[in-house]
C-alpha cells in the first residue's frame, strides 16, 4: 500500500486556524489587545476638547488645589503624629543623655554663658561636679562621698605644735594654704571621678533607671496621680490588691521609660557614622516593637487617667510610638 504525503502548511496566525480574521485587517477598539499605550491625559483632554474652556480650566484649578491641600494635610498629620523613634524631645528625655539631674544641667549652663561672656577665651566649666547630682557612678551616695571626703580632710591635716612658745606662726599659715590648695584639688578630682558626666554609658543607664523608677514608680505616684476609673465588675468585686513591697520596678510605665532612655542610646549612635550597624539597627527594631507592645496595652488599659497623660508628657511620646507600623530607614 503506498503511503499518502500529508501537505502541512504552517499557520502564520492563531485566529486564521479557528476562522477569525486576521487582527490587521481590525480597528483598534476591535482588537484583543492593544500594542499601543493607553494614555490618561490624552483621552482626559479628547473627552473635554468641546467643552467650554472656562469650565474646563476651572476644574483644572479647583483639582490642583484639592491635590495640594490633601498634601498639606498629610504633612499636619505626620507632624503630628511625631517621630516613632524619639517622639517629642523634653527635659526630661535630654537628661538621660549625661544622666544630671534638670536643675544641676541649668546651673551649669548658667555658669558657662557667664563664662563666655565674661572672658571668651577661658575654657567654659566642667559639667562633672558629684555634690550638685544625685545619682554618683561606682555605685556611691552623696552621703558616702560626703563622709569619705571630710575623713580624707582630717587624716591629711597638717599638725599642730603643741609647743607654742617654738611654733612659727608664718609657717603654720603657709602651711594651711598649701593643705588647703591641695584639698581643694583633690576634691574636685575625687568629684570628677565619680560625676556621671564622665562616666561609661553603662553606668549613666543605672543611674537613668533609678530616675525613671523614682518618677514614674507606682510607690511614689500613687499618692499623687489618679488612676483610670474602675469598670463596673471591678467596682463589684471585692478582691484586695496585693500590697506592694519595695520600689515599683514593673509596672508599664516604668517599662516605657527605661526602654526609651535605650532607645535613645541605640538612635543617637546608628543615626551617627554607624549607619551600617546592621546589629544596633536589630535591636534598636527590637526595642521599638517591645515598647510599642506596652504602650498599646498601657493605651488600653489607663486611657485617660493621670499615670498616662503624666507619661506621655514626661517622655514625650506622640501617636507614632504606639501607633501604626514602626521603620527603621
Amino acid at each position: 500500500m503506498a503511503s499518502q504525503t500529508v501537505s502541512r502548511t504552517p499557520i502564520r496566525n492563531i485566529y486564521e486556524c479557528v476562522g477569525i480574521p486576521s487582527s490587521r485587517t481590525l480597528c483598534k477598539s476591535c482588537r484583543p489587545f492593544s500594542a499601543s499605550s493607553f494614555n490618561l491625559k490624552t483621552n482626559d483632554k479628547n473627552r473635554f476638547k468641546f467643552q467650554d474652556p472656562w469650565a474646563y480650566n476651572q476644574m483644572r484649578q479647583r483639582t490642583a488645589a484639592n491635590v495640594a491641600r490633601q498634601a498639606e494635610l498629610k504633612d499636619q498629620r505626620a507632624i503630628a503624629r511625631g517621630d516613632p523613634i524619639r517622639g517629642v524631645t523634653t527635659p526630661f528625655v535630654e537628661s538621660f543623655d549625661d544622666a544630671l539631674p534638670q536643675e544641676s544641667q541649668a546651673s551649669v549652663d548658667e555658669m558657662t554663658r557667664q563664662t563666655v561672656a565674661e572672658s571668651p577665651v577661658e575654657p567654659p566649666p566642667s559639667a562633672a561636679n558629684a555634690l550638685n547630682e544625685d545619682y554618683l557612678g561606682h555605685f556611691l551616695n552623696k552621703s558616702e562621698l560626703q563622709e569619705s571626703l571630710e575623713s580624707s580632710r582630717k587624716l591629711n591635716e597638717p599638725m599642730v605644735s603643741p609647743n607654742r612658745a617654738t611654733a612659727d606662726p608664718a609657717k603654720e599659715a603657709a602651711d594651711a594654704r598649701v593643705y588647703e590648695e591641695k584639698d581643694r584639688i583633690a576634691r574636685e578630682a575625687v568629684s570628677r571621678i565619680v560625676s556621671l558626666a564622665n562616666s561609661s554609658s553603662k553606668e549613666r543607664l543605672r543611674a537613668n533607671t533609678q530616675r525613671i523608677i523614682e518618677t514614674f514608680g507606682r510607690h511614689k505616684t500613687d499618692g499623687r496621680l489618679r488612676p483610670k476609673a474602675p469598670s463596673i465588675q471591678q467596682a463589684n468585686s471585692h478582691v484586695e490588691p496585693t500590697p506592694r513591697v519595695g520600689p515599683d520596678t514593673g509596672s508599664s510605665e516604668v517599662q516605657i521609660g527605661i526602654l526609651t532612655a535605650k532607645i535613645r542610646v541605640l538612635a543617637t549612635r546608628y543615626e551617627g557614622e554607624n549607619r551600617n550597624d546592621k546589629v544596633n539597627k536589630r535591636n534598636l527594631r527590637l526595642l521599638l516593637h517591645r515598647r510599642q507592645k506596652l504602650l498599646k496595652y498601657m493605651h488600653r488599659k489607663e486611657r485617660g487617667s493621670e499615670r498616662w497623660q503624666n507619661m506621655i508628657e514626661t517622655l514625650g511620646l506622640t501617636e507614632a510610638t504606639w501607633k501604626g507600623q514602626i521603620e527603621v530607614r
